[in-house]
């Protein structure tokens, strides 16, 4: 096994550990954030039913930022999950770091969204 799949792996089990105590329900759903080189994504979740409720990536054209894979971009993703949350009367979330360190772009994202409104 190389480097990245051990890496893999490792995020794997931690993101299993995570899961088993993090479970979104309809009056506090998930707010889930996956972390790529050059992107970042957050989504809100429903476990129950295994909906997305709203979602918002460095993709997306509400997004507005120069570079996509910054802590820049956490934080405008963060603001704007947290605004398309709250104009869907979604006020409380539990956070799930997907296996991701917290640190980083995913700090950066869950405290714009703090800052915006949410309560995690």
């Amino acid at each position: 096994m190389d480097v990245s799949q051990k890496r893999r792996v490792a995020r794997l089990k931690r993101q299993a550990r995570v899961r088993k105590k993090v479970r979104g329900t309809s009056e506090s759903p998930r707010l889930s954030v996956f972390r790529s080189a050059k992107h970042i994504y957050a989504q809100i979740i429903e476990d129950g039913t295994g909906t997305t409720l709203v979602a918002a990536s460095s993709l997306g054209k509400d997004v507005d930022v120069a570079g996509t894979g910054n802590i820049e971009a956490a934080k405008a993703v963060g603001t704007t999950i947290a605004k398309k949350a709250l104009d869907n009367n979604i006020t409380n979330v539990v956070f799930d770091r997907n296996g991701f360190l917290y640190q980083g772009r995913v700090q950066a994202l869950a405290d714009a969204a703090r800052e915006a409104g949410l309560k995690l």
